[in-house]
């Protein structure tokens, strides 16, 4: 079985900064890929940044030159830096593990409330 847990969310000023984890464990698992997405109340979850073990990345036009995500792969465990967050930002984030630099895979996790607000 494995587990996807993030963790980091919380609220912030616009203009701010947070930085969200993503720890996935398990029982013989392996993957190429995880990444972030965020899903706000009566919309479809969507794609924020990616990466694969070789460092490629792949961003959603709405937080490229803002967010930065990274990963370690020894720990099975990626980050996303949110910088210069706005109120549009809010909505509820979410760890991929599994897919490609372009697909999700089967693996998510709980999730983890982002709220921008002043």
């Amino acid at each position: 079985q494995v587990q996807v847990v993030e963790s980091g969310g919380g609220l912030v000023q616009p203009g701010g900064s947070l930085r969200l984890s993503c720890a996935a464990s398990g029982n013989s698992f392996s993957w190429y890929a995880m990444g972030w997405y965020r899903q706000e109340p009566g919309k479809q979850r969507e794609l924020v940044a990616r990466i694969n073990k070789s460092g490629s990345t792949n961003y959603a036009d709405s937080v490229k030159g803002r967010f930065t995500i990274s990963s370690d792969n020894p720990k099975n465990t990626a980050y996303l830096q949110m910088n210069s967050l706005k109120p549009e930002d809010t909505a509820v984030y979410y760890c991929n593990l599994g897919g490609t630099l372009f697909s999700p895979g089967n693996y998510w996790g709980q999730g983890t409330q982002v709220t921008v607000s002043s």
